[in-house]
């Protein structure tokens, strides 16, 4: 294999057969193109940027407004809606990369500021999904212990801890993919050096093992609740177990759905960018695959409510009352003091 580490020029080996020549020549023309996602994709983001505005917006103002004693899972989801929203403010830009408005978003590095923002705010999603998990996974299997990250200030420590240490995280992304001043487009496919692309490829495989953490806690979850159901000889007792295996993996199932995908398709297209895979066709597979599991995991963002309308009882009461036209009766108020909040997550 050759090395990645150095750029020679197509013409310093003017000894090559005609055969590679023709193949890096052929290389230099590949042209990556968006087809059909220059029209696609603006319409799933403005869809995506409603209803998650909708979604989140309600979600903060019941988190930050409504809730007279707050837990740490209700901790855990406001900071997981305020991610949420964020990258929802990311979104417009892309729309307008696709609509083709995007020269003064290149000539003010709007492409790498505005790229660095998604990651961030879709990392830290990731990381608050799974303190959401692993609050429910204590809370299950260890119902009698009580733990310290089950306390609302750990859970508003470790919060802050977590945007610190996305935002660093990020920080060598950032200077490693600078963006060029030959480049003409934002959010495209373009080539990586090897210590980007290396880079890259150890953040994929960290979202690995945490998935891989995520199904072995899931499926501690499972037996114990399943335990629990079958211990039960009472009909009541039977559904109450089913609703709380249903709340519990609906955030497994979101997380799933969202982002195993994009980091799936995310190492062939890494090694795509390292040269590793060359081949113009793969490359504009690739591109086209990875725009459309970025929209997945953007669509994240729309269904995080979700998870807040079945473990939050306040975020629950408040869509139902809004729905039936009952918005100010949702929360009365006395003294200035609304009604306790109580997760339903404190099982």
């Amino acid at each position: 294999m050759a090395d990645l580490s150095s750029s020679p020029s197509p013409y310093a080996n003017v000894s090559q057969p005609a055969m590679d020549s023709k193949a890096i020549l052929k290389d230099i023309n590949c042209t990556i193109e968006d087809g059909f996602l220059s029209t696609g994709l603006p319409i799933f983001y403005i869809t995506i940027c409603v209803i998650g505005l909708l979604g989140n917006v309600s979600a903060l103002w019941v988190f930050f407004f409504n809730q007279r004693k707050p837990t740490s899972i209700s901790i855990y989801m406001k900071h997981l809606a305020m991610a949420d929203l964020l990258l929802l403010l990311c979104l417009p830009f892309r729309i307008a990369y696709h609509i083709g408005q995007y020269n003064w978003m290149v000539k003010c590095y709007f492409c790498k500021i505005i790229g660095a923002f998604f990651y961030i705010n879709m990392y830290a999603s990731i990381v608050f999904l799974g303190l959401i998990s692993l609050n429910r996974y204590l809370k299950i299997t260890k119902p009698l212990r009580k733990f310290k990250i089950h306390s609302v200030n750990w859970s508003s420590g470790i919060s802050k801890a977590v945007w610190v240490g996305t935002i660093l995280f990020m920080l060598p992304f950032v200077v490693a993919s600078s963006l060029k001043s030959t480049e003409t487009k934002c959010f495209h496919y373009r080539s990586q050096s090897v210590i980007a692309g290396t880079m890259n490829l150890v953040a994929i495989m960290f979202i690995f093992i945490l998935s891989l953490l995520f199904l072995v806690s899931y499926a501690k979850i499972a037996v114990k609740l399943y335990n629990i159901s079958e211990g039960k000889k009472k009909q009541q007792i039977r559904k109450v177990s089913t609703r709380a295996i249903m709340k519990t993996f609906i955030v497994l199932a979101i997380y799933i759905v969202c982002f195993m995908p994009y980091h799936i398709v995310r190492v062939p297209y890494v090694l795509s960018q390292m040269e590793i895979i060359s081949s113009c066709q793969s490359k504009q597979f690739l591109h086209t695959a990875n725009e459309l599991v970025l929209c997945l995991s953007a669509l994240n963002s729309c269904l995080d409510p979700v998870i807040y309308f079945f473990l939050s009882n306040s975020f629950r009461r408040t869509i139902i009352y809004t729905t039936k036209g009952r918005f100010n009766k949702t929360f009365p108020k006395t003294n200035g003091v609304t009604n306790s909040f109580r997760s339903i997550t404190e099982i």
